[in-house]
């Protein structure tokens, strides 16, 4: 039985009082606003809203992980080299992400009753960020600042720089969507923040491989216009003075990616399937 708290204070009174620090408690937990999304297995996705002994209110993250099978742990043993529960896992990538000066959700407390050979459940609670998916609000955000061009320049060198931090840093995030990165619109300038860490590992062969893939769900997931008018700007900061003369091996790559996920869609459409990319609120 593992059990890890990063946070104190009222919230973690409340937190205990409400027995979600504990594996048991986390899923006997009933208070909470469950998120339902296709593909989740034996997953549980649940919002939680709190109020503390001081009157402030405070918005969790909940996911709750079931038993797999051992052939499932057995592959992502071998894609990450991590023999850990899909909690411990995930908490392990906020806390590298975070390292790498990337913002995201803030880990409070991840617990499991985890053996390798057996398996076992886990769990992870997570702070809210702010703001909203560039996937629902990046249209309109394009619109209201059109006659800002230096604010989307802004915001596009903003995440060039987040996913070169990424990757510099040696990690891919595989399901890079626009779905997966806040736009907080605050008062001291705009933020963006990088959610849905499950499947965050460091590739150790094929790299270029991973960071393709991720830029090629990037490039599918944002607005037409920003790809349009913005996507050139993203590529030179992202690659950066030294990796010029990669561009055009980047550029070809990625749209080969693209142009798969694309041919992929149109298949899904025509069979009557949901081929959107899933949304992570965690």
């Amino acid at each position: 039985m593992t059990n890890v708290v990063r946070c104190g204070g009222p919230l973690l009174a409340i937190i205990r009082r409400e027995h979600l620090d504990t594996v048991e408690g986390a899923f006997q937990y009933a208070g909470g606003e469950d998120l339902i999304k296709s593909g989740l297995g034996t997953r549980r996705r649940s919002r939680i809203r709190l109020t503390d002994d001081t009157g402030q209110s405070h918005t969790l993250y909940m996911k709750c992980y079931g038993c797999e099978g051992l052939f499932t742990r057995l592959r992502r043993w071998l894609r990450t080299g991590r023999c850990a529960s899909q909690g411990a896992a995930e908490f392990a990538n906020i806390e590298r992400v975070r390292a790498l000066d990337i913002r995201t959700m803030e880990p409070l407390v991840f617990g499991d009753d985890y053996a390798p050979l057996a398996g076992g459940r886990s769990f992870l609670l997570v702070g809210e960020v702010p703001g909203e998916a560039l996937e629902r609000c990046g249209e309109d955000v394009l619109s209201r600042w059109a006659d800002r061009p230096e604010r989307i320049d802004a915001l596009t060198d903003q995440l060039a720089d987040l996913v070169a931090r990424l990757h510099r840093g040696g990690c891919v995030h595989q399901d890079l969507y626009a779905s997966h990165l806040f736009l907080d619109e605050g008062a001291d300038g705009d933020e963006l923040y990088l959610i849905d860490l499950a499947r965050v590992f460091r590739p150790r062969w094929r790299r270029f491989r991973w960071r393709v893939k991720d830029l090629a769900q990037l490039k599918y997931s944002m607005p037409a216009r920003w790809v349009d008018g913005s996507w050139e700007r993203f590529l030179t900061r992202y690659l950066g003075p030294e990796q010029t003369d990669l561009r055009a091996t980047f550029e070809a790559a990625v749209d080969r990616r693209l142009g798969w996920m694309q041919r992929r869609h149109e298949r899904k459409r025509s069979a009557g399937a949901d081929s959107r990319p899933m949304e992570g609120g965690s």
